[in-house]
């Protein structure tokens, strides 16, 4: 069953989603805005993955219990590690339709992607809004030793299975597909939203241990790493990142700690 959604908004959108009878969907904690009285609201920590957020989902005696629980534990333990949301939050129709409103955390833009079951997205974490339950949510570790010495785009979040999945993320989109740009395209590790599954993705220091490499880290107001991704499949780039936004709300409020280079020296919001 389709998601009937709607994306409404401008400089910081929400999406409001129409629920058939007995249809749900789920989202993050601290993603949800109102919901119509027909609509029961039910907190989880598990995920649609182990079964447990899926209509009619059996718990096959005490061994398929235990192993719902040790499945739940994974889960939480990954989305703890990877400094997301303990819980989810489900929301389904009952005795007619209703309707739910969801909204991302930062001023920008939100998107509807659809998963036929052929190739799962990858999205930036906290980028997730919410999903149909038929919809599974993980975790995923790209960008290779790079990514996980820096701390940038190394922990996504990924999409499986078939329905509907919205995410959000900071200023404007636009979409590009790496094989229109000989095959690769290098971009801030702050700036991926998300890519469907094929495109592979890492993270790469900028430049040599030579003078102008350091001149870029230092200088560039890219830090030392580059994220790259090619292949050929859709990906989605956002216009603004979140170290340059807390950067300019601190320097709005008097305590820029930019530092005098930016790059190298520039500090994330902690």
């Amino acid at each position: 069953m389709t998601l009937q959604q709607e994306i409404v908004g401008n400089a910081m959108q929400m999406a409001v989603v129409s629920l058939s009878p007995g249809q749900t969907v789920y989202c993050e904690a601290g993603k949800f805005l109102f919901k119509t009285t027909g609509v029961t609201m039910e907190t989880r920590l598990s995920g649609p993955s182990d079964g447990a957020g899926r209509q009619g989902g059996g718990s096959g005696g005490v061994g398929g219990m235990l192993r719902q629980a040790m499945g739940t534990a994974v889960q939480a333990g990954q989305r703890m590690l990877a400094g997301e949301s303990l819980a989810f939050q489900y929301f389904t129709a009952q005795g007619g339709e209703g309707t739910v409103g969801f909204a991302g955390v930062l001023p920008g833009e939100m998107r509807a992607l659809e998963l036929d079951g052929s190739r799962a997205w990858f999205a930036e974490k906290d980028a997730f809004v919410a999903a149909e339950s038929t919809v599974d949510f993980g975790i995923a570790f790209k960008g290779g030793r790079t990514g996980m010495s820096g701390g940038e785009g190394f922990v996504l979040e990924k999409f499986t299975g078939r329905g509907t999945v919205i995410i959000a993320g900071a200023g404007n989109f636009i979409d590009l597909n790496p094989a229109d740009f000989g095959g690769r395209i290098e971009v801030d590790t702050g700036c991926v939203v998300a890519f469907e599954e094929g495109i592979r993705y890492a993270v790469q220091r900028v430049g040599g241990l030579n003078r102008q490499g350091m001149m870029n880290a230092v200088f560039g107001g890219e830090g030392l790493s580059l994220a790259t991704l090619e292949g050929n499949g859709r990906v989605i780039l956002q216009s603004l990142t979140i170290e340059s936004l807390a950067n300019a709300l601190k320097k709005a409020q008097g305590g820029d700690k930019q530092g005098p280079t930016g790059g190298l020296f520039s500090t994330h919001a902690g």
